[in-house]
């Protein structure tokens, strides 16, 4: 770790207004984990307490004091997930890099990991790689997996990979689409909702690609703010009946048409989010 590069993530983001996880999200990308000179100097330059940085890093699942391999494998072991069969897929990702869950191939090239929950229950078995959703995975497609990924999973694969995490969604209340063809996301219409965060409300617009956290808004919103959704036909707010898994923000919610519903976390920066289809089609 260089401590001029770790202080220039530091500076480039508190000159952008950006919050605490924007800044942990550049180091650990850099440097695939956050190494604990990182957090001091975080602390120190920030003015913040050493406590609360460790707090932040400790507190959400996507930071990892340890280092990472370049390539990082989750397989969820949620009982919707474990009854299909999720075990079975962990011990086969275990046996084709010769690590168990926690742990890093020597050459550094692979991290695996266990979870609890990826947020896709009906789609289970379900694996992620570097951000890359596989669903219904078994044993025998867990090689492939790990080959395609050494070969560079880029993004015309993930749209096929993901070709069945195409959501499209509507307002609870009104029951109106929230889909804007004219304004694609991802290669995808994106899904219109109107914003409203301290004392600031426009349009924002989300990725329909589940599994992808892509997001446009009409004004910047920094990263740990709290937003509020509202329906741009009914302006009912989109509220969940739950908090978020990762952070306990509230979580923010519509339909999916073709059966269930969607659930995302109302924090910037906040990764977490639930599909629940009630073992419909999709």
């Amino acid at each position: 770790m260089k401590a001029e590069e770790v202080l220039s993530i530091i500076d480039r983001h508190q000159d952008q207004g950006d919050g605490l996880i924007s800044v942990l999200e550049e180091i650990q990308s850099k440097y695939s984990y956050l190494p604990p000179e990182a957090l001091k100097l975080v602390a120190e330059r920030t003015g913040r307490s050493p406590v609360d940085v460790y707090g932040v890093a400790t507190f959400y699942k996507s930071f990892s004091l340890k280092p990472r391999g370049k390539h990082l494998c989750s397989v969820c072991m949620g009982t919707a997930c474990h009854v299909r069969g999720a075990s079975a897929v962990a011990q086969e990702f275990t046996r084709q890099l010769g690590v168990k869950p926690g742990e890093t191939t020597p050459d550094r090239e692979f991290s695996l990991e266990t979870v609890n929950c990826l947020g896709a229950c009906a789609l289970g078995p379900v694996a992620v790689v570097d951000g890359h959703y596989f669903s219904n995975v078994r044993s025998s497609r867990v090689k492939q997996i790990i080959t395609d990924t050494r070969a560079g999973l880029d993004d015309a694969e993930r749209r096929a990979d993901l070709r069945d995490f195409i959501l499209n969604v509507s307002c609870s209340r009104c029951n109106r689409s929230l889909m804007d063809p004219d304004h694609p996301i991802d290669g995808s219409p994106s899904i219109r909702v109107t914003a409203a965060f301290e004392r600031t409300h426009g349009w924002l617009r989300l990725s329909a690609l589940y599994g992808s956290f892509t997001v446009e808004s009409e004004y910047p919103i920094r990263t740990d703010v709290l937003v509020d959704f509202f329906c741009p036909h009914c302006h009912t707010e989109l509220q969940g009946a739950s908090h978020c898994p990762l952070c306990s923000a509230p979580m923010v919610s519509m339909i999916v048409r073709a059966g269930g519903i969607v659930q995302i976390c109302s924090r910037r920066g906040c990764r977490g989010h639930i599909l629940d289809l009630n073992g419909s089609g999709f």
